[in-house]
């Protein structure tokens, strides 16, 4: 059988959509296809789950191409977007590539226009959340959703990083029914729950007191993952005895802690910057919790679970598919940190609770996050076993009228 050549095209090679890319490019077999990544370049903020550049070399030491495209930035930026279609399209025109598979939603659409210019047989969109939300004005996101089903006419195979992102875009009419799958980010099963010893480690490494407990998140420091209410949250608890910590980097930590710092939480706060031992300091956590306003299906919640840590997270988007209230963890409204911090609260005082929702979490995990899932669904993608009708050639349309 000859390799199929595929191209992944991708905002930025980091945690979120950029860490679900390059673990499902690791996992389908490299005797059937010859995988590019093509990324963006770092903004400069490096992210929880490893730097744009620390990913690539990832990348490149397992054998796959690696592009950068500088000008492929996540903001709108009429010169930049313009530069980064020009370059997509050459390169996806001189690679001869038998598919392109596109990730988040800047790289969904240069990558899926300039796919259609250079005559890619095959296209292929993940779906890791939504370009529009609830946060947006109503001009604004409905905008994000008529772009979104312009995009759909182009694409084979919509995946979706979560049912209730798949149910979303199918609601919306930004993917088609039939060619929709949901796929869960590729997560290395680890061992239910750390050593005392390598416990004590994290938390040394973390600067914590013995005896105190540690509220913990995983992500980059912006707007998307409300650090000010994440702050507020463990503000809201009024215990001495409860640090917290945010593990990753980005343009909002300085705010961060100068909010933390004047809500008296100074001494009780801390923010790593980027590690490359995520899965290490995890171990230090009592209760880990998000706190963001919009998220497809977070890696960071799911590798938390399987951690076998007490998850508290927003009620957004397919969190609730992992995060069930009472069963698996607990919800929280976005922006209502008070909310989240009586949910951390329970987590706290009801250590019993808590360690059956976190072992029950753990459970569901389970196979269904292990790599070889992912690499199924994505095989199947790129040889035909989804969405076997190509969109150009069928009249019948998401979002046509």
């Amino acid at each position: 059988m000859s390799q199929l050549s595929v191209a992944v095209v991708v905002t930025r090679l980091q945690a979120g959509a950029g860490g679900v890319a390059l673990r499902g490019a690791l996992a389908i077999d490299p005797l059937r296809y010859e995988v590019t990544i093509i990324a963006g370049d770092s903004d400069g903020g490096a992210d929880a789950d490893g730097s744009s550049d620390s990913m690539l070399v990832r990348a490149a030491q397992a054998g796959l191409h690696v592009i950068r495209v500088p000008e492929l930035v996540p903001q709108i930026s009429p010169v930049n977007d313009a530069r980064a279609l020009r370059r997509l399209t050459e390169q996806l025109t001189a690679g001869g590539y038998d598919v392109v598979h596109t990730h988040s939603a800047k790289a969904g659409a240069l990558g899926r226009i300039a796919a259609g210019r250079a005559g890619v047989p095959r296209v292929v969109h993940t779906y890791h959340g939504f370009p529009f939300h609830e946060f947006q004005s109503r001009v604004r996101r409905g905008a994000y959703i008529g772009v979104e089903r312009y995009l759909a006419r182009r694409t084979d195979v919509f995946l979706a990083v979560g049912a209730s992102v798949a149910a979303e875009a199918v609601r919306k009419g930004v993917a088609a029914p039939e060619r929709t799958r949901v796929i869960n980010p590729a997560i290395e099963r680890t061992k239910s729950t750390a050593s005392p010893a390598v416990r004590a480690a994290a938390r040394a490494e973390l600067g914590v007191p013995v005896g105190c407990k540690v509220v913990g998140t995983v992500g980059r420091v912006d707007y998307q993952k409300a650090p000010e209410c994440f702050v507020d949250a463990v503000a809201a608890l009024s215990r001495p005895d409860v640090y917290a910590v945010w593990i990753g980097d980005g343009p909002m930590r300085q705010r961060m802690l100068r909010r933390a710092a004047r809500l008296g939480l100074g001494g009780r706060f801390v923010c790593t910057g980027h590690r490359d031992d995520v899965p290490y300091l995890l171990a230090g956590l009592d209760v880990f919790a998000m706190a963001s306003r919009y998220e497809g299906l977070p890696c960071a919640v799911a590798e938390a679970m399987t951690a076998g840590l007490p998850v508290v997270a927003t009620a957004v988007n397919a969190v609730p598919d992992v995060v069930i209230p009472g069963e698996t963890g607990l919800l929280a409204s976005p922006e209502r940190p008070r909310q989240l911090a009586a949910a951390i609260g329970y987590m706290l005082s009801q250590p019993a609770e808590a360690a059956r929702m976190a072992a029950a979490g753990r459970r569901l995990i389970g196979d269904s996050f292990a790599p070889q899932a992912l690499a199924g669904i994505l095989e199947a993608s790129y040889e035909g076993g989804v969405g076997v009708m190509h969109p150009r050639r069928n009249p019948a349309l998401v979002g046509a009228a």
